[in-house]
């Protein structure tokens, strides 16, 4: 998104800020948590602090890449269907085997998937190419160990010839002892945490995900379930605004919704500062007589901690006019404040609550991603002059368009909800005609 040059208040006017500067302004105070050492299963999502090696070669033997026969090319050399190479079975090895048979001239062993290629053997013959032990025509299975009868003693009948090294994993062909397995600053997913596990790596040095408390403030809010009362509404930004901050990769914690009383709000916060690295407020920081957050917080212990405080500010664009940024505590713990309407609540939460988590994380794409997409609107938007604006919207990848859903009101959740973007009509344009092109950040 362009940036826009910071807003000059007139004598006597608030400062306006840009969405820039505020963004800014919280990225520069938000640090990456320490690193800690966590076993692989709690590393899930976490940003890896150290170079890992591979401490053994992957595979460390090698092994048979499918069911069949272990034997020697020279026994198998010019084998057919009509004239099979007939060979001494010695015995089976499966995965996991101990001692190995060797396999000398004129012998094979049962082998299966994953199970070490034993000595003397230069390759596997898949039992599919072969009668399985039974006689007859081409096996389709292996027969199971044990099953009687011809198997894992006998003889095999073999109808292909083989190459040395057929159907055989090559130790080391996964990565060598001593490669550099994943590199400082890897975001640990599954295939990351499978990769650790397989070379015995069971804990790794990580910043962890950080904590988030949510909680919404109202007295008109109750919760989902409960029956609506008059002048009543249910509490949907919490809920909202926890899953977004796991989305984003924290550890979330949703506080039911707080009454209008700025002792009781200031007490919730305090004591939820010992499970926190981040609280995020939505609601009470307008210029409204109940704006409780402002209330609670505006004031709010910080003079024997220098650095904290937390600071209410208008932003120059809608929706998300009012906003508060600040540090609460003996732990400076950052704390965003949102507006309560539940389209600036979400907005605000996407352009400045998630790159602080992601910045927590010691991830280095703090961002959504921004795209161009041409406008498919029917009509032309407006936008308030002087302020960057965010519009929902559905973007489509293979057209390159972005359709407008529902309208700019901030209490329109249901358009939020059909969403996977935000239309952003920068400050300096008051209108944009269908078919402009224009920055998109994807949310979906």
């Amino acid at each position: 998104m362009s940036s826009t040059a910071e807003s000059v208040p007139a004598a006597g006017h608030e400062r306006l800020w840009s969405v820039d500067d505020h963004l800014a302004d919280i990225l520069a105070a938000v640090h990456p948590l320490d690193p800690i050492e966590l076993q692989l299963p709690d590393a899930q999502g976490c940003v890896l602090v150290e170079d890992v090696t591979v401490p053994v070669a992957l595979p460390p033997f090698d092994n048979s890449s499918m069911d069949g026969y272990a034997v020697r090319t020279a026994d198998v050399a010019g084998a057919t269907d009509e004239f099979p190479a007939v060979l001494t079975v010695i015995g089976d090895v499966a995965a996991g085997s101990g001692a190995l048979p060797e396999v000398g001239p004129g012998q094979a062993a049962r082998i299966m998937t994953g199970a070490p290629l034993p000595p003397g053997a230069e390759a596997v013959v898949p039992v599919e190419w072969t009668d399985g032990g039974a006689g007859g025509g081409a096996a389709t299975a292996m027969r199971p160990a044990g099953a009687g009868g011809e198997g894992s003693s006998g003889e095999v009948r073999v109808f292909r010839s083989a190459e040395a090294r057929d159907h055989v994993r090559s130790r080391g062909s996964d990565v060598r002892a001593g490669d550099l397995a994943l590199e400082a600053g890897t975001v640990l997913g599954p295939p990351q945490i499978g990769l650790l596990a397989a070379i015995g790596r069971g804990s790794v040095r990580v910043r962890p995900r950080p904590r988030v408390v949510v909680l919404s403030t109202g007295s008109e809010l109750i919760q989902p379930g409960e029956e609506l009362g008059e002048g009543q509404i249910y509490d949907s930004n919490s809920f909202a605004l926890t899953a977004a901050a796991r989305d984003a990769g924290a550890i979330a914690y949703r506080v039911g919704a707080v009454t209008d009383d700025a002792d009781t709000l200031r007490a919730t916060i305090e004591d939820q500062l010992i499970r926190a690295d981040m609280v995020v407020t939505t609601g009470g920081v307008s210029v409204g007589a109940y704006d409780v957050v402002k209330e609670a917080l505006s004031s709010v212990g910080d003079e024997d901690e220098p650095g904290g405080g937390v600071d209410f500010r208008k932003l120059a664009m809608q929706p998300g006019k009012p906003q508060g940024f600040g540090s609460i505590g003996p732990e400076h713990t950052p704390l965003l404040a949102l507006p309560g309407n539940p389209v600036s609540s979400y907005v605000s939460f996407e352009l400045f609550v998630r790159p602080a988590i992601r910045a927590l994380m010691g991830r280095e794409d703090v961002h959504r991603p921004v795209v161009r997409a041409t406008l498919a609107a029917g009509k032309t938007l407006s936008s308030p002059a002087g302020r960057r604006q965010f519009l929902r919207g559905t973007y489509d990848a293979e057209e390159g368009t972005i359709t407008l859903v529902g309208g700019a009101g901030s209490h329109l959740i249901a358009a939020l909800a059909h969403a996977d973007a935000l239309i952003v009509i920068p400050e300096e344009s008051v209108s944009v005609e269908p078919g402009t092109e224009v920055d998109v950040v994807l949310i979906g």
